[in-house]
This record gives structure tokens, C-alpha cells and sequence, in this order.
């Protein structure tokens, strides 16, 4: 399957009594399910800080919005995720970080794998080395 753009909008079933957003794979996401889990931060505060070697990801802020930062070692990407119904791929070996969540905003993500200490990167410098070869 192919990797989805970073930013990619869900299917949305709308009708008088409101809306429903699925998603279905394999097509929706890139890779099969490993892990769910959501994040309800407290007002403007950050979470990340760390990258995944081989973890791949999608977001979706279900409720309020964030703001997500990507960096792939040599350029930042910076994302707002303020619509259920948008996604944001987030691939191995990108640094990410969330900041700026409104009062009671939900994080929504779906992890292609279960959760492994080993697989985290949380220091920048190391990340930025292993990302370009020690090339940056």
C-alpha cells in the first residue's frame, strides 16, 4: 500500500442527525493497527518531544485543536489539526511534537504497532544524527 499524504481528509456520512467519520482498512491508513490511544492534554500545553525509529502513526485531534510539529532531521513541517475529520500520517524516524491543544481537545491515535520503549528516540540531537547519517 502506499503511504498517504501528511495531511489527508476521512470519509464524512453526514445526515440530519449529524456526522460519522470511519475509518477502514487497509485504504484509509497506511499499515494495520497495532495500538489506539487519545490524548486529553490540558489547555496550550506540548506533548511529544520524541521520534519513533520504525513506529508509524496517524493523527486526529476528535475534539478542539492542536497544533503538530514534524521534522524529519533537516526541515520542520508544522500541521493544524482543528477538523475530526482530518488526518495527519506521521512516519518512522520523524521528531513530532503537539502544542497549543484548546481546553478539553482529544488527540486521537492509531499506532502500527504496540508500545516499545525501545523504539522511541527522546533526544533530539540523537534523533537528528540517526535521521541524516550524522550528516546534519
Amino acid at each position: 500500500m502506499t503511504a498517504m499524504p501528511p495531511l489527508h481528509r476521512l470519509k464524512v456520512h453526514e445526515d440530519a442527525r449529524g456526522k460519522l467519520v470511519a475509518i477502514e482498512g487497509p485504504g484509509d491508513i497506511p499499515f494495520a493497527i497495532g495500538r489506539v490511544y487519545y490524548i486529553v492534554a490540558g489547555d496550550g500545553s506540548s506533548r511529544g518531544f520524541h521520534a519513533h525509529r520504525t513506529l508509524q502513526q496517524v493523527m486526529m485531534c476528535v475534539h478542539g485543536s492542536c497544533r503538530v510539529v514534524l521534522d524529519d532531521g533537516r526541515a520542520r513541517s508544522e500541521y493544524s489539526l482543528d477538523r475530526p475529520d482530518e488526518a495527519l500520517a506521521v512516519g518512522p524516524m520523524t521528531w513530532r511534537e503537539m502544542h497549543d491543544f484548546s481546553p478539553g481537545a482529544v488527540l486521537l491515535v492509531l499506532a502500527s504497532d504496540r508500545f516499545d520503549e525501545d523504539d522511541y528516540i527522546r533526544d533530539y540531537d540523537v534523533f537528528v544524527r540517526e535521521a541524516t547519517g550524522g550528516a546534519a
